[in-house]
C-alpha cells in the first residue's frame, strides 16, 4: 500500500506541474491533477473488462493466453474487431 500511495502522490505532482506550466494557473492545474488521474481509473476499469474478456475468450477458443502471451490475445481482438462484436 505504501508503494501505491507514493505512486499517486507522484502520478498527481507529475500531471499538477504539466498542467500548471502549460497554463500557469493553480486551479487549472489542481484540477487536471485530480481530473485526469480519475477519467484514466475509469478507463482502466473498462480496459480489464475488456482483456478479461479477451483471455476467457481465448481459452474458450481452446488456446491458453498466458501460454501463447499477447499475440493469442491480440489475434483474437482482431477477430472481434472485424466481426463488430463488442
Amino acid at each position: 500500500m505504501p508503494k501505491t500511495l507514493t505512486f499517486a502522490i507522484l502520478h498527481f505532482s507529475i500531471a499538477f506541474g504539466i498542467a500548471y506550466a502549460l497554463t500557469g494557473d493553480f486551479l487549472t492545474g489542481g484540477l487536471i491533477a485530480v481530473l485526469e488521474p480519475a477519467c484514466n481509473t475509469v478507463a482502466y476499469y473498462f480496459h480489464e473488462k475488456l482483456w478479461n474478456r479477451l483471455n476467457k475468450k481465448a481459452a474458450a477458443d481452446g488456446g491458453d493466453a498466458a501460454g501463447h502471451g499477447h499475440s493469442h490475445i491480440l489475434g483474437t481482438l482482431r477477430r472481434m474487431l472485424r466481426r463488430g462484436e463488442s
